[in-house]
């Protein structure tokens, strides 16, 4: 994305990484979480709540060009729109209210007490914040973990049948392929995927202190509860209909813990992918232009998965304090929660840019199979489970510890291994069976289940 002169400098001068170092890589988060973004969703609410108001017949009907107006700044709010919010805002010092005066002003009702009628400022509020967070879901957060599923899943295809070494506790263990290895983690994300596809935020549309009191003291026979339900659904909202002054923010608690899975599970990838290309089973493709260190030329460093490493480090420590924060407030309500809301975007854009480093670092890597199977067959010693366990079958007395003796610990060859099993007392069919055992074919159903990841994921992801 290219920034004019005034980007440059801004980002510059910035204090947060976002919108400096990274800011041209998440310019596109302002529509979601910028201050112009929670204006522009607060005047939307304002709106959106006129119109409904309208539909009550309970005051005179707006006119076609009052809906006109109504519509246009539903579209079309604008920088200057919000400047000249900031500037009623400065005089009266209140947020809401002064996009209220605004409305007021742009307009010209002949019933302008129709606007925020009812209402108190958390009412509009903790809609304005679950519109843009909702938005944000939708149109970016889920497009882009997509994106990651999506390149997972052609590396599950191409290495469903690639013979991988694995490690438990950092020692060799049971061969994999690099296919299944890649197929755990887009299982994991495909369950927070479909989760946050169809997840709902709630809201809340009640009044002072959550009792629809003024509401009902002017329209005592209209059923306020009810309207309020129809209204919050009507604009893609679970109704939250028992609440204090403050909508009690449990749904977007829930929606952060979630996306901390995800955070989790990405990291959990990080570092994984980190130490398979430590141990050489990874390779990185190296850009030419680039320099690994400022004095051993040699280096291709996984830069992108430490930087996404720690971006998702920095999103989950501020998920914890927002969960920790936003699921309590003192009596009614009390002013704490306002500015730590306004953190919420800061935690999901480290999530954001750590996910675009991942990606990069997926599309840079390869698995070096033929040092795969050479550290594979480096290894017979691997052949120590499906043996004993074939003599298991055969009803050989304590085969684990036979096997145990001879491999625990120790270096042993294959011609090692088949000297065992020429001096066992079992069938000749048997002691074939057990010498054709080859470490890079142990497997077991891996690719079986690359495919039934391939399967879900198709069906998931289109």
């Amino acid at each position: 994305m290219q920034t004019n002169n005034y980007d440059k400098q801004a980002q510059a001068l910035a204090v947060s990484p976002l919108d400096g170092r990274y800011g041209a890589r998440l310019q596109h988060l302002s529509a979601y979480f910028s201050e112009f973004a929670l204006m522009r969703s607060r005047v939307y609410t304002e709106l959106i709540f006129l119109e409904a108001l309208d539909e009550t017949g309970l005051f005179p009907p707006l006119t076609a060009k009052e809906k006109e107006r109504i519509a246009f700044f539903k579209e079309n709010f604008a920088l200057k729109d919000y400047f000249r919010i900031k500037e009623i805002e400065a005089t009266i010092q209140h947020d809401v209210k002064s996009c209220e005066m605004f409305l007021r002003e742009q307009l010209g009702l002949r019933q302008p007490n129709m606007i925020h009628f009812g209402l108190t400022s958390e009412d509009v509020n903790n809609l304005a914040y679950s519109f843009l967070m909702r938005d944000y879901l939708h149109k970016a957060q889920l497009p882009r973990l997509k994106e990651v599923l999506n390149v997972l899943l052609i590396m599950v295809r191409e290495w469903r049948s690639v013979p991988f070494p694995a490690r438990t506790h950092g020692q060799m263990a049971s061969p994999t392929t690099a296919g299944k290895e890649m197929a755990v983690y887009l299982s994991r994300l495909l369950r927070l995927y479909r989760l946050l596809k169809d997840f709902r935020f709630s809201g809340k549309l009640n009044g002072a202190t959550g009792n629809y009191s003024a509401l009902n003291a002017a329209f005592p026979d209209y059923d306020w509860m009810a309207f309020s339900r129809r209204f919050l659904q009507k604009h893609g909202l679970e109704a939250n209909l028992v609440t204090t002054q403050i909508e009690d923010h449990d749904t977007w608690a829930s929606y952060l813990n979630w996306v901390k899975q995800i955070n989790n599970i990405i990291l959990d990838l990080d570092r994984d992918v980190w130490l398979y290309l430590t141990l050489g089973y990874f390779i990185l493709a190296a850009d030419k232009k680039a320099v690994g260190s400022s004095t051993m030329p040699h280096k291709v460093n996984p830069i992108n998965f430490e930087n996404s490493e720690g971006n998702m480090q920095v999103s989950i420590a501020l998920i914890n304090g927002l969960v920790d924060k936003l699921g309590n407030s003192r009596l009614q309500r009390d002013l704490s929660d306002s500015t730590v809301t306004r953190n919420i975007g800061v935690a999901l854009a480290h999530s954001e840019l750590a996910l675009q480093e991942t990606l990069r670092g997926l599309k840079k890597l390869a698995v070096n199979e033929p040092y795969c199977l050479h550290e594979l067959e480096a290894h017979p010693e691997l052949l120590a489970e499906p043996i004993q366990t074939i003599l298991r079958r055969e009803g050989v007395d304590d085969p684990y510890a036979l096997l145990k003796e001879v491999t625990r610990g120790q270096h042993i060859t294959l011609k090692d291994l088949h000297g065992l099993i020429d001096q066992l007392d079992i069938r000749p069919e048997v002691k074939t069976e057990l010498k054709n055992l080859r470490v890079s074919e142990y497997i077991g159903d891996a690719v079986r289940i690359c495919d039934a990841v391939i399967t879900r994921a198709e069906k998931e992801i289109g």
